[in-house]
């Protein structure tokens, strides 16, 4: 097949993905619509019991609020977030994009409620399974499509792929394929924030995999001398690169690997309780009390990338007993709404 021909099919499949992520947009206005009708009062949720390191467990809210709107959101977001990683696996498979691919479906919760707990005015990095992210901080589908098929419409004009999206304008820094690189660069941003004076955080994220480097110990160690507001989080997702965390991780108690400072360990298949913890976090860095870390227990559908079916590490059975164990944040916040709905129709 001669160039001209490729780069035909890429624009057309770029045209296909944005026709369906359209329609999926379609059908989530008109479920919205047609099924919860009118607003109805806030709804209070019970969050996940989470284990603390060096802080009072008091200070965590036990109960979230959220409401309609809010639930209709967040359904929203990570509904688009699954697609998009689902869509990621077709174009891969049809090998219309080049380098690697790491996927973050099953994990939404974590992104939109990280999201959720912070603001726009605050920064973000994190390492390379980082559509999720993307998508959060406000990029395009589109855009994110285009940087997988190398285009110069993509949101790294084509440069970097999967592993190096970036979006600068909305405080988002990647996107980093070098395991646990990010993490100093975050520290440095967080520096520059307590610099200026102003009242922000960075959000550095890393996984289970990466929590074994040195330079993420280093760089905790420095945000912590000068108290910089930085919000460590390992996205615990129990197998890493491909070894569950028993065998590679001496502690497996990420939240307090960063001692001295202080720690929580919560469930991110909840998206309240990753957005109510994030909350306090950021007011914790804001108030000048230093660097927190967060271990947000999570779960991969898809292995570690896509040259990894995930099966020699873990069964599908395993995986299986696993999703029928644990609710998904996207699964609750649906349930929430059917529940309100057949309260309402039942009065």
């Amino acid at each position: 097949m001669c160039i001209r021909d490729r780069y035909q099919r890429r624009v057309h499949g770029i045209q296909d993905i944005n026709r369906m992520l359209s329609i999926t947009f379609k059908q989530l206005s008109c479920r919205s619509s047609n099924i919860f009708g009118r607003m109805f009062s806030s709804i209070k949720v019970p969050l996940p019991n989470l284990e603390v390191y060096k802080l009072d467990k008091n200070m965590f809210p036990t109960v979230a609020e959220t409401n309609r709107e809010e639930l209709i959101n967040y359904y929203k977001q990570m509904t688009l977030q699954r697609r998009i990683e689902i869509t990621c696996d077709e174009i891969y498979k049809m090998k219309e994009v080049r380098g690697f691919c790491h996927l973050m479906d099953g994990q939404e919760g974590v992104s939109v409620g990280i999201e959720a707990g912070i603001t726009k005015q605050d920064h973000l990095i994190t390492a390379y399974r980082c559509h999720g992210y993307l998508i959060g901080r406000g990029d395009t589908p589109e855009r994110l499509i285009a940087e997988m098929m190398g285009r110069l419409t993509g949101c790294s004009k084509g440069k970097g792929g999967s592993m190096h999206m970036t979006l600068l304008k909305n405080r988002f820094y990647g996107g980093n394929g070098i395991v646990g690189a990010q993490v100093p660069i975050g520290t440095g941003i967080a520096f520059g924030i307590k610099y200026d004076g102003k009242p922000e955080v960075c959000v550095s994220l890393y996984g289970d995999g990466a929590a074994n480097q040195g330079q993420i110990a280093e760089a905790a160690n420095m945000a912590k001398l000068w108290n910089l507001p930085v919000i460590y989080i390992c996205e615990n997702n129990l197998y890493a690169m491909g070894t569950c965390v028993a065998r590679s991780s001496a502690n497996t108690k990420f939240y307090t690997r960063l001692d001295p400072i202080p720690g929580v360990k919560i469930d991110g298949q909840n998206i309240f309780a990753v957005r109510e913890t994030m909350k306090k976090a950021r007011e914790w860095c804001i108030s000048g009390k230093g660097p927190m870390c967060l271990e947000i227990l999570t779960y991969r559908y898809h292995g570690h990338s896509m040259s990894d079916a995930g099966l020699s590490y873990r069964t599908r059975a395993v995986s299986y007993t696993h999703l029928r164990a644990h609710e998904t944040s996207l699964h609750l916040v649906c349930r929430l709404l059917l529940e309100k709905k057949k309260k309402r129709m039942s009065k």
